[in-house]
């Protein structure tokens, strides 16, 4: 009998430490930029391999995930006692290819207003390819490597750590600039920069009127509301790169080993409580309770 046949799937070892998927059950992702990353993996593996990468990603078996410029360093707790090392690399842009992207996309200011708003234009690629440069990285520009025994080119685990960074790009598609090469800052900066030049040659009358703020005492009940300028303003709330920041740093007590069990339950419910107050209308159809 071949080793294929023979061949027993393993479990992996449960952990309390990993990112959790906040997706349960059907998509990972809303946006289509973050749906775009994922589909592309997607398309080069197999179904039982997807599936077990699915179930890992939400079961929490991604221990980290740092993303750096033009790469991507995680660690995934598989069946053995040492975590699994994820490796995925992309060709970054040149500097001058940078210069000509920004200064494409400094002559599309709406562009940057959806950007500074926490989204990405869906002609983004538009100002890419003036410039003869893709945003979107084709299969080979994608290094991507795991060290655990598996053959296949995008293992479980690779595929794990995909659903956790396609949900980080959900919320922040900067991400996938910086996995181009370029910091959210750096791209903010060249934009201002860019923009600054232009002050002056096209004002006209469209340019926005001041227009006096409106007495404390006739504004009383709405004071805690946002007005109507920020009616479409999207907020983006991204979590940190490493889970509990503050109780990796300290580590865990001589005095109390179970505290990292009993404070991160706590440190969950707080952020859970905090989310459902300041957005009672996003959180379970405004009864205050918040879907994770």
């Amino acid at each position: 009998m071949s080793w294929y046949y023979s061949y027993k799937p393993t479990r992996p070892i449960d952990t309390d430490e990993g990112i959790k998927a906040k997706s349960k059950r059907g998509d990972f992702v809303k946006n289509w930029w973050a749906t775009r990353w994922i589909k592309a993996m997607e398309r080069v593996m197999d179904r039982g391999r997807l599936q077990r990468g699915r179930t890992y990603a939400r079961r929490g078996q991604v221990l980290s995930v740092e993303v750096g410029q033009g790469t991507v360093a995680a660690k995934v707790q598989g069946s053995r006692r040492a975590p699994y090392r994820v490796v995925i690399e992309l060709e970054p842009l040149s500097d001058g290819a940078w210069q000509a992207v920004m200064t494409a996309l400094a002559e599309r200011p709406y562009f940057v207003a959806q950007l500074l708003a926490g989204e990405m234009p869906q002609e983004i690629e538009e100002a890419f390819t003036a410039v003869k440069q893709d945003l979107f990285p084709g299969r080979r520009e994608l290094q991507q490597e795991c060290n655990c025994p598996d053959w296949a080119d995008v293992c479980k685990h690779l595929a794990a750590v995909h659903y956790i960074l396609g949900e980080r790009l959900d919320e922040d598609p900067f991400l996938l600039f910086q996995l181009r090469g370029r910091s959210r800052d750096a791209i903010l900066m060249a934009l201002g920069s860019l923009a600054g030049g232009h002050v002056g040659e096209e004002e006209t009358t469209d340019s926005p009127t001041y227009a006096p703020p409106i007495p404390l005492s006739d504004s009383l009940d709405t004071y805690w509301q946002t007005g109507p300028e920020l009616a479409s303003f999207s907020l983006q709330i991204t979590p940190p790169d490493t889970p509990y920041p503050l109780l990796e740093r300290l580590g865990t007590p001589d005095f109390w080993p179970t505290a990292r069990q009993i404070l991160t339950r706590a440190y969950d419910e707080v952020t859970k409580t905090a989310v459902a107050i300041a957005y009672p209308d996003e959180t379970n159809g405004g009864n205050g309770h918040h879907d994770e």
